[in-house]
């Protein structure tokens, strides 16, 4: 029995959303070392008729769900209360150990099973202050694409679902199964900025991303030396606060936070598919000394380098790291 991923349908439910559960998990990639999802339909009323007249015929009835590794719930109607047996299965299948994941408005299936209480959120910008009114115990963050809290995760809106997916399959299987993934769908495997971009009112990028993405390919190829936002803007031939100004526009983040995201990838790629010690991942990623990795892991990431990699033992492919990485040094 692999990993079950129950994703539970129900009315009005937005097409899209699911077919991102569908496309992530529900598509055969024995290719990838580890994979072992296994997805499987749920419409707790025998059909479930989405939103864009899409009717989806049941694969499984709703008490499976207790019995899942991962509950995906695609997003609902935010101003009907989700049925009472769809809930109490929620919560059934978070106390026997199961993850539970929401896309956009699914954030309310969550919260109305009293699983956000006290703890990070977020859902679709429209809805939250609808939200915030009916769960004010939830610390919702609306300008977030996704929020993990371990057991609990929660996306922003339609598209960011992809992200939060691809998070998961990172999270489960390494940086490499989840770049194969976001390939196979044509979109990046990480976005940086966050759900503030896309909000009516919200300035509009006054700067084409293909104006930065010449340099930021550049950065990506040096990962390893000293990059300033100096540095950066004078290859941009840019003034430094023109630069930080139309990155932020362009990118919804900051230089310095987009180059600490590429090199904390960087580092766990290298810690996932060689056998380079601490010191030297920190050198080829950028960070300089290991103090320094072990400190953004912690920060960032919760845990160590160390325990990083070895969360992935078993799971990385020999194939995946090249001759050279292969060695200890």
């Amino acid at each position: 029995m692999g990993h079950r991923v129950a994703a539970v349908v129900l009315d009005d439910a937005n097409p899209f959303e699911f077919s991102v559960a569908a496309e992530v998990f529900g598509i055969d990639r024995r290719e990838i070392a580890g994979w072992d999802y296994e997805f499987q339909l749920v419409a707790p009323g025998g059909i479930a008729r989405m939103a864009g007249g899409v009717d989806l015929h049941k694969q499984f009835d709703l008490d499976v769900v207790a019995s899942a590794d991962t509950v995906v719930l695609p997003g609902i109607q935010p101003s009907e209360e989700p049925p009472d047996d769809v809930v109490a299965a929620v919560r059934a299948a978070h106390a026997n150990g199961a993850r539970i994941v929401s896309f956009c408005s699914g954030a309310f299936i969550v919260a109305a099973a009293g699983l956000l209480d006290g703890r990070r959120a977020t859902t679709h910008w429209m809805h939250a202050e609808q939200f915030r009114e009916r769960f004010p115990r939830v610390l919702l963050d609306p300008n977030v694409l996704f929020v993990d809290e371990g057991d609990v995760l929660t996306s922003a809106g339609t598209a960011a679902g992809i992200d939060l997916g691809l998070h998961i399959v990172r999270k489960d299987l390494g940086a490499e199964a989840a770049r194969m993934v976001a390939r196979r769908m044509v979109v990046p495997p990480h976005r940086d900025g966050g759900q503030a971009q896309f909000i009516d009112g919200a300035p509009q990028p006054r700067v084409r991303a293909d104006d930065l993405a010449g340099v930021l390919e550049w950065a990506q190829h040096r990962l390893d030396r000293d990059l300033s936002v100096a540095l950066l803007a004078e290859r941009a031939s840019m003034s430094e606060r023109t630069f930080a100004r139309r990155f932020k526009e362009s990118t919804g983040t900051t230089p310095f936070r987009w180059l600490l995201t590429q090199r904390l990838q960087r580092a766990q790629e290298l810690l996932e598919t060689s056998d380079l010690d601490v010191d030297h991942v920190a050198a080829r990623s950028g960070f300089g000394t290991s103090a320094n990795l072990r400190e953004h892991f912690r920060r960032e990431l919760r845990t160590t380098p160390s325990s990083y990699r070895r969360c992935f033992v078993g799971v990385r492919s020999p194939e995946a790291a090249s001759p050279a990485d292969r060695l200890r040094v």
